[in-house]
């Protein structure tokens, strides 16, 4: 982090966390193991599927997860807590395992991203900072990667830090956007942080600052000749925004020999004004002027001035991102799916609703996912026991868990385990690769995806399924406590 001094963060815990953990401590539970899913139900904006993220932060959590003096006096001051359990939590920290899915790596729902297995005040503790991390950053990397798509393939800049809800959602926000494919951030700090990289141009109350708009231009230019992109609706966009961004380009940068510059919109008919600008920029001889538009966009708003045939080149993006305003919430929940008896057996939970979709799955698990070794692109998601090992090397019939006369058969394929140990005995044995190395992957593995699945609407519903000793024991929890 930027600071020497980092704030505590393992008192961001809903209070019930505190009030379970002095339960399980008084009634005999302190030690017992227990194994806890993170997953989500369904996908945000009714997409095909999501982007996990925000593991980096877990971690970092997990290894400074410890309770100050302060926080014992405060839990004192409540009188919830005994003496004992206060005593425990001085010397807390985190023994278990946790296993998860890599950052950058398209999920669907009901799969586990996150398996937690630890004692179970620790494990209770952890769930309200697991969920905010993966859910947070999850949602944003999705829906970048939504409006990174829409693009095809123009530059997309996360542009949002005074939207977002937040000083961290902010910071954060623009780290999971660049996972989810963005090029880039305004947000200076996560630059600092994380190595976004960070970028701007100009803002309207800089063309005000001068006397004329020509003259804005023109010292911008002088004092940024490599990085110019212009700013031009303050007053009339095609009147003299454009007109007099070509004048400085050939006052300025023409006789410097610089041939790279831009333009940007912020208001108006977007796909009008950047058609006629285009027309007008290369009719002056800027062909290599890029264009770049912002305003409150999305995904289907990039779309539509694509298919106007909009000539843009680059799009900043930002509350509509940054706070994932379409629906901005993932949904993601943490629940209890095994533990442990006195003879280290794992005793598989499930809990059980009127909703079909609220059904867990249970047991410590395992995510496969088949790969079609002639295509390379992504089969079918596949959960087995922890001890099942798949056998790639013939063929395989896999069947939907809900309507199980629909089966499939697999075959010529590759499967990769999705889910890696993280920490094992309280210790970090995860090497986490660098922000763009996350990036790169996340687009690698999106690729991975067929069309279908990759549509805005109507996706195609990608299969996860389970083994059938995993459906059998879902069923047979089912007929014992429906």
């Amino acid at each position: 982090m930027k600071t020497e001094e980092k704030l505590n963060m393992t008192m961001l815990c809903d209070f019930y966390e505190l009030t379970m953990g002095n339960g399980y401590f008084e009634n005999g539970y302190k030690d017992r193991i227990t194994y806890f899913d993170v997953f989500f139900r369904r996908v945000p904006d009714g997409g095909g599927f999501a982007i996990v993220a925000g593991l980096e932060q877990l971690i970092d959590y997990i290894e400074n997860l410890h309770f100050d003096e302060e926080d014992i006096a405060y839990l004192r001051s409540r009188n919830y807590f005994s003496e004992e359990f206060l005593a425990y939590l001085k010397d807390f920290r985190f023994t278990g395992d946790i296993y998860a899915i890599p950052e950058g790596t398209p999920v669907f729902p009901r799969e586990p991203l996150l398996v937690v297995r630890a004692p179970a005040i620790e494990a209770q503790l952890i769930e309200t900072f697991t969920l905010l991390t993966v859910n947070h950053q999850s949602l944003i990397a999705t829906k970048a990667n939504r409006i990174v798509r829409a693009a095809r393939g123009r530059t997309v800049l996360e542009f949002g830090s005074r939207r977002a809800q937040g000083a961290d959602a902010a910071i954060v926000g623009a780290r999971a956007a660049y996972i989810g494919g963005c090029a880039g951030t305004a947000c200076t700090i996560s630059d600092e942080i994380y190595k976004v990289p960070a970028g701007g141009t100009m803002a309207h109350a800089w063309v005000q600052m001068f006397d004329s708009e020509y003259d804005a231009f023109k010292t911008y230019c002088q004092t940024y000749p490599t990085n110019a992109t212009l700013l031009v609706d303050t007053y009339d966009t095609l009147k003299s925004g454009v007109p007099n961004a070509i004048r400085a380009f050939n006052e300025v940068l023409k006789p410097m020999g610089i041939t790279k510059c831009g333009i940007r919109l912020d208001s108006g008919d977007i796909a009008y004004l950047s058609q006629k600008a285009r027309k007008m920029l290369d009719e002056a001889g800027w062909e290599t002027c890029q264009i770049s538009a912002s305003n409150s966009l999305d995904e289907y708003l990039i779309q539509d001035l694509l298919l106007q045939g909009a000539q843009i080149d680059m799009f900043g993006v930002g509350e509509r991102m940054i706070t994932a305003k379409s629906e901005p919430v993932f949904g993601g929940v943490y629940k209890l799916v095994a533990v442990e008896n006195a003879d280290g057996e794992i005793m598989p939970k499930i809990k059980i609703s009127e909703n079909v979709e609220k059904i867990t799955v249970p047991h410590f698990k395992k995510v496969y996912r088949f790969f079609g070794n002639d295509t390379g692109k992504a089969i079918a998601d596949y959960m087995t026991l922890y001890d099942e090992e798949v056998d790639d090397s013939g063929d395989l019939e896999i069947f939907d868990p809900v309507a199980i006369w629909k089966k499939k058969n697999v075959y010529d394929f590759t499967a990769k385990e999705l889910l890696v140990p993280v920490f094992l005995n309280g210790k970090r044995v995860y090497d986490s690769p660098s922000l763009k190395e996350i990036r790169d992957y996340c687009a690698q593995q999106v690729d991975t995806l067929w069309d279908e699945v990759k549509r805005f609407d109507n996706p195609h519903a990608y299969n996860v399924d389970l083994s059938p000793k995993l459906w059998r024991i879902q069923q047979d929890l089912l007929l014992k406590n429906g």
